[in-house]
């Protein structure tokens, strides 16, 4: 079984190197738009399954770095991005390319299931340590 943390993973504003960016309603659009591929995972304190999700998130934005940006959303502090995305369930994880939601996932899922809906957005043979 999973240990469940009190506090969330710590993420860095303003970074994609083997991080999560914070992102608030006023910073969203313009990170969103500077990533080529971009994993966004709308998050909330209280939210049980997103403190499961945070350590995997934490731990492909380690893996993918330089080639996947990573950011977290705290739909609490900032309901305009996840009024404008209609996040209705948390934690809710979404895959943008160039700046537009291209999948995603609701729920906590297994880090494998993440990195296949990945994939297909990063160029042929791209995995984990690739150039």
């Amino acid at each position: 079984m999973m240990k469940v943390s009190a506090t969330m993973p710590q993420v860095v504003q303003g970074t994609t190197e083997g991080k999560p960016m914070v992102l608030t309603d006023a910073t969203f659009f313009d990170e969103v738009a500077k990533q080529p591929v971009m994993l966004v995972d709308f998050w909330a304190p209280w939210c049980g399954p997103c403190r499961l999700v945070g350590p995997i998130v934490e731990e492909l934005a380690s893996e993918y770095a330089g080639r996947v940006a990573f950011g977290k959303l705290n739909v609490d502090d900032n309901p305009q991005v996840s009024q404008t995305f209609g996040i209705q369930s948390i934690p809710t994880l979404l895959i943008f390319k160039n700046g537009q939601p291209v999948d995603g996932v609701i729920g906590a899922v297994p880090k494998a299931q993440l990195e296949r809906k990945l994939t297909p957005f990063l160029g042929a043979g791209a995995r984990p340590g690739s150039p």
